[in-house]
């Protein structure tokens, strides 16, 4: 009968789809991984398709996927249970957009640590398709980021949406308001990268419109698009709440315009692994940050 260290090994190569990052995962070598594959594929039958770059579950495969879940799932459990002191101890990986570290991230910190003292979190500030494919890559265990992400390993949970509009600093815009969006193509637009909604939403909208595109400067900085309305250099297409103080100073404002821009909608996505039970507790919590940031605005 299968081991619990084989079924580990049959758990990552399933969910990674690869023997070599498997191997990275379980910190052993391929041909090790191999042998314990080989001998599962022994007792149970095929469980993989080789494929040129990577393998996919057969029927079998897929059976047993889903007894290894439950067999390490009760291991985890059983773990916590007999630990002691009951004190989750580990290392939360944690991805997170910019937008939030400026509304409620340090609340979250605050939590995690009343709650979770055993857990140090490491900080990963990035745009959002990245985050997604590290959380697929197991580069990250838990990331805030626009989503949903409809990927069947990531499981999703929403934590809030804030809307953005058009900012600049005072005197910038000297058109009649409501501004069409003509009128905004006359000043450089600043906003987040290329391969981000916003940026995807403000290229649909002039081409939609047929008008000739004005410079559009892009940043994975959110300070710096912020420094850069600031100084004049163009209207930034940001959400309002993460510039409050600008705007309650008067050095940046709310522009009115025509043109209706979505909301960011964001979620803590993770990758459905058993190894880091206290990763979807730490979903659970920056909801309810997220919730209470939102009650308070």
């Amino acid at each position: 009968m299968a081991d619990f260290r084989s079924l580990e090994v049959f758990y990552w190569v399933a969910t990674l789809s690869s023997f070599r990052r498997a191997s990275e995962q379980v910190n052993t070598t391929q041909p090790a991984i191999s042998q314990r594959i080989a001998a599962l594929e022994h007792e149970y039958g095929t469980l993989f398709e080789r494929r040129s770059r990577d393998v996919a579950l057969t029927e079998r495969g897929r059976v047993l996927l889903g007894f290894a879940e439950r067999f390490l799932a009760l291991q985890a459990e059983m773990g916590a249970a007999l630990a002691g002191t009951g004190r989750t101890t580990g290392t939360l990986r944690l991805g997170v957009s910019e937008t939030l570290v400026h509304l409620w991230l340090s609340r979250f910190i605050e939590r995690m640590r009343a709650e979770h003292p055993g857990i140090s979190v490491d900080i990963t500030v990035d745009i959002s398709p990245n985050m997604q494919a590290a959380l697929v890559a197991n580069e990250l265990d838990l990331a805030f980021l626009v989503g949903p992400i409809t990927l069947p390993s990531l499981t999703n949970h929403p934590l809030l949406s804030v809307p953005v509009a058009f900012v600049a600093a005072p005197g910038l815009v000297t058109e009649e308001e409501p501004l069409s969006l003509g009128c905004l193509l006359r000043h450089p637009l600043v906003t987040y990268p290329r391969n981000t909604s916003p940026y995807v939403e403000l290229r649909d909208l002039v081409l939609r419109a047929n008008l000739l595109p004005s410079q559009i400067h892009t940043s994975a900085s959110l300070a710096t698009i912020v420094r850069m309305g600031i100084e004049r250099l163009g209207i930034c297409v940001i959400p309002p709440a993460v510039v409050r103080d600008e705007l309650a100073s008067g050095t940046l404002r709310i522009l009115s315009a025509e043109p209706t821009l979505s909301d960011l909608t964001f979620t803590a996505t993770y990758a459905n692994r058993l190894d880091s039970h206290f990763v979807a507790d730490a979903a659970r919590i920056a909801q309810a940050v997220a919730r209470t940031w939102a009650e308070a605005r």
